[in-house]
């Protein structure tokens, strides 16, 4: 299998590798286009800050290939969020690929929100072996609502979506590469989708 990690310069893209060799697979960093239309699957990681990582995204043409990309790809926390229509962060446009707006959690409660909380109301393939429930690790300012497209919402001031799925295109908020046994079992499952 030919997994490809988009390594386009926001990511702790290490850490997914290295939870994917666990795993057997031999993940692959490319931001090239070529390269990653060719994938069977492919990861689109983010760390950092929403307005930044879309520019780098446009400067290497890749905000154009990935909402047109036809295998299963999966979104990591800032990736997930940049293929959401908006951020509030830096006022940032996203891919479209969800069809949720990202906002910025209020000052009522702790500011990001950083340690393990649950998902619930798990709907997809990428949750077989699950539990509803279970914790996830996460780290992060801003959060996709909820919506119809949300597999799995979490939890903190406000209700959210903290996995979604539209088509080929999964995005999680959690780091499933730091949750654990239960986070490889996503990788698992994304990788036998």
């Amino acid at each position: 299998m030919k997994l490809i990690i988009i390594n386009y310069g926001a990511g702790n893209i290490k850490s997914i590798q290295f939870a994917f060799k666990r795993l057997g697979v031999d993940a692959i960093l490319s931001n090239n286009i070529d390269e990653i239309k060719a994938a069977d699957k492919v990861i689109f990681p983010g760390v950092g800050e929403a307005s930044s990582a879309m520019k780098m995204l446009q400067e290497s043409g890749l905000d154009k290939i990935i909402p047109n990309l036809k295998q299963p790809v999966l979104g990591i926390c800032l990736g997930m969020q940049l293929m959401c229509n908006s951020s509030e962060e830096g006022n940032t446009k996203g891919l479209g690929i969800f069809d949720v707006d990202v906002k910025k959690f209020s000052n009522a409660v702790k500011v990001p929100q950083m340690g393990w909380n649950v998902i619930s109301d798990l709907k997809s393939d990428l949750f077989t072996g699950i539990k509803n429930k279970e914790f996830m690790y996460l780290v992060h300012s801003f959060y996709a609502e909820s919506c119809a497209e949300a597999i799995a919402t979490t939890d903190y001031e406000i209700e959210y979506a903290s996995a979604l799925k539209k088509d080929n295109f999964y995005g999680v908020q959690f780091h499933p590469e730091k949750s654990g046994i239960e986070g490889s079992k996503i990788l698992q499952n994304f990788l036998n989708l």
